[in-house]
């Protein structure tokens, strides 16, 4: 069973879309703990050797690169939402209704705490949680920085972050 490719993913090759959207797969059917690289493999299409090349390190980085291409998407729908935002107010409103409706329409996200709280949860706190501050520096500080000073804007966006 092949798992389709969305054109849309422009920050991965084709073939490390479907191999991300497999591994999204088998973590669906199996849990994180006991899907494996070969699952991911035969739901791709690719071979053993073909997927370590693109991800050395085997499963932890697939689940990294896994992670980074969520935190991508989520961050992309965000600033989709917060586009032409007037003011900081309209800003922030705009990003927090935006944030707490994807995370709360989140299917996988919902899954994987269901099954999974405490994997999932560290992923959101000790784990994940510079990762994430450091992803919505990079998309979210800049439309701050309209408004406030860059560091100021910085700051906001570090407690914004860890807030939501």
């Amino acid at each position: 069973m092949a798992i389709a490719v969305d054109a849309n993913q422009s920050a991965f090759t084709a073939i490390e879309t479907r191999v991300l959207n497999a591994t999204k797969f088998a973590i669906e059917k199996w849990g994180v703990s006991r899907f494996t690289v070969a699952d991911v493999c035969d739901l791709a299409g690719v071979s053993r050797a073909t997927l370590y090349r693109m991800f050395p390190g085997g499963k932890e980085v697939l689940l990294e690169a896994l992670h980074v291409r969520s935190l991508d998407e989520f961050f992309t729908t965000l600033l989709d939402r917060a586009e032409g935002a007037k003011s900081l107010e309209d800003l922030l409103v705009r990003c927090i209704v935006s944030a707490t409706t994807e995370l709360r329409n989140d299917q996988h996200l919902a899954m994987m705490l269901a099954t999974e709280p405490g994997t999932t949860l560290m992923q959101f706190t000790i784990d994940g949680l510079s990762r994430i501050v450091r992803v919505a520096a990079a998309y979210l500080a800049p439309h701050v920085a309209n408004f406030l000073p860059k560091r100021e804007a910085d700051a906001l966006v570090e407690v914004l972050a860890r807030l939501v």
